[in-house]
């Protein structure tokens, strides 16, 4: 991955797609609180987060089912509940972990429902590019490497972004184990990647 890469994400291209702080959305979160409040009746809410957050609740599905079409049915799921979501204080509110504590909730669902047709991580690529295709296929022989609480921790902190306080409340534990988990799990990736600790 070049200099320029700032985080990994799911998205159309590939399971993992690379892009650059330019290329990101973002909104601060009393914004994402109105428009989660707003989006049962208002089709442009939903419209925009779900532009916002798909490639994060991609990751974060993919992350607990390691299947690319069902982490794409966890990602139209989660939006439908948000559009369903009857209690919410805009103004005490944490979006972001909101919508990524339902994207769990779901994809752990989800993959209870579906076991015995999902293996161990599958590698699928759907990027254009030869570089896109090796990063992904790299990355997920990488993940391949943790359990599965740490992969959810990796997922969460990278491609989500979240703090290790929001993971905290996303993964319903102290935010002691969040780091914890998320220092033994890149101690794992480095060795495995055979990068200097």
């Amino acid at each position: 991955m070049d200099a320029a890469t700032k985080s990994i994400s799911g998205g159309d291209t590939a399971i993992f797609t690379v892009f650059t702080e330019s290329g990101k959305v973002s909104q601060p979160d009393n914004t994402v609180n109105e428009l989660i409040s707003d989006c049962a009746t208002s089709k442009e809410s939903l419209s925009k987060l779900y532009l916002m957050f798909k490639d994060s609740v991609f990751a974060v599905a993919f992350g607990i089912t390691s299947d690319y079409h069902l982490s794409q049915d966890c990602v139209t799921e989660t939006f439908v509940r948000l559009t369903q979501v009857k209690k919410f204080s805009a103004k005490k509110g944490d979006g972001k972990g909101f919508i990524l504590t339902i994207a769990r909730n779901v994809a752990l669902e989800f993959r209870r429902r579906y076991k015995k047709e999902i293996s161990n991580l599958i590698i699928q690529s759907y990027g254009e590019a030869e570089k896109t295709v090796e990063d992904s296929i790299y990355i997920n022989q990488l993940l391949k490497h943790l359990n599965d609480v740490q992969r959810q921790t990796v997922i969460l902190r990278c491609c989500a972004e979240l703090t290790f306080k929001q993971i905290a409340k996303v993964m319903r534990c102290p935010e002691t184990t969040v780091k914890s988990r998320y220092k033994k799990a890149i101690s794992i990736l480095q060795e495995k990647a055979g990068e200097d600790q």
